[in-house]
């Protein structure tokens, strides 16, 4: 049955939908149970699991339907000329990203010459080197906080370690390094980034003392 000279189903739809599945579940363990518990970036969640999904369907189409050389050369135009002004992306965010595109070109594109075995094995070796890398191998995981900071005369190069020693004394941990984002010199604010170890951490002074009401 036809509507508009398309097909209303196709039993590829299964094998869409099967594909689609398998990719949104590794995505989900990467991002959100690999990468947020470490990384604790929010505003990257939405990025690495939309950018999947496109490149996904986008591959899916492409596969299944022949493109001229001239539609296919316009399109990747297209591509380049689109831009994120954002703020640079850290190496392992960028190797985030780099992941979850292969995931979903690996996903759309397995043919009929790959079993099913092949393409879930695959999945589960790329989950499993980044989980061992993440959590296991690298062992000492570096925290982060972002804030905004209104001391901006600390942030010279000069005065890194009066910087140091405000933000300790503040937030109550042992700083690594810190990063400077973006600069506001009508409020005379700094957006910063603060790294510290969890492990060079005494969070004993954060622990409640039991209060005692009773009478003496």
């Amino acid at each position: 049955m036809k509507l508009f000279g398309m097909n209303l189903f196709h039993e590829d739809l299964w094998e869409l939908v099967f594909k689609f599945g398998l990719d949104a579940l590794v995505v989900f363990i990467l991002v959100r149970l690999i990468y947020y518990p470490v990384h604790r970036k929010k505003e990257n969640l939405f990025t690495y699991f939309v950018f999947n999904f496109l490149i996904f369907f986008l591959c899916i189409l492409m596969n299944n339907v022949k493109l001229s050389m001239g539609f296919g050369f316009g399109l990747f135009a297209v591509f380049s000329i689109i831009r994120y002004r954002t703020e640079q992306l850290e190496v392992k965010d960028m190797t985030y990203l780099f992941s979850v595109i292969c995931i979903a070109v690996i996903n759309a594109l397995a043919g009929k010459k790959i079993s099913l075995s092949e393409l879930v094995f695959t999945n589960a070796m790329i989950l499993a080197l980044v989980y061992v890398l993440e959590q296991v191998w690298l062992t000492r995981h570096e925290a982060m906080r972002q804030l905004t900071y209104e001391r901006i005369d600390l942030i010279k190069p000069s005065n890194r370690e009066a910087l140091f020693a405000d933000l300790r004394e503040r937030l109550g941990i042992q700083v690594s390094r810190v990063e400077i984002g973006r600069i506001d010199l009508l409020r005379d604010t700094a957006e910063l980034r603060v790294f510290y170890f969890e492990d060079e951490q005494d969070f004993r002074s954060f622990q409640q003392v039991p209060r005692d009401d009773g009478d003496d």
